[in-house]
């Protein structure tokens, strides 16, 4: 082989490496393609939403309010007692979680109410006097 034939040979092994590693796709994570982000310090404080008025949809708008705000709601309901003002209940025995969701969603009274037997930290009881701010249209 002459020394031409040696270099054509080395420049198209490289163009072909070169061609072959930018139509991979590039690995994100280590496992599924997801980008790879360190999670908050935060603790995900899992919170229950009940409408307590007879407005429609009410404990929903919340629900995607309080997760706009990095809360993780796990549950989304209607109670029959109709409230005026939202009460919030901390049912994990950490007061700031639940105050920190009070002053998420305005004027909001806070009450410990421990449960053990369930699986949220906080639950919110939302009354007729709580106006959901102005959002983007979910479809």
């Amino acid at each position: 082989m002459t020394r031409k034939t040696v270099a054509f040979a080395l420049i198209g092994s490289f163009v072909a490496l070169a061609a072959t590693a930018t139509a991979l796709p590039a690995r994100r994570g280590p496992a599924h393609g997801h980008d790879v982000r360190e999670r908050p310090n935060t603790p995900r404080v899992r919170v229950q939403v009940l409408n307590a008025t007879k407005t429609r949809g009410l404990a929903r708008r919340a629900m995607m309010y309080l997760r706009d705000q990095g809360f993780d709601v796990v549950e989304v309901g209607t109670t029959a007692a109709a409230r005026d003002t939202t009460l919030v209940l901390d049912r994990s025995r950490h007061p700031e979680w639940a105050r920190s969701v009070a002053s998420s969603l305005g004027q909001a009274r806070v009450e410990s109410r421990p449960d053990t037997s369930r699986y949220l930290d906080v639950t919110v009881l939302v009354g007729s006097s709580w106006r959901p701010p102005a959002q983007p249209f979910y479809p």
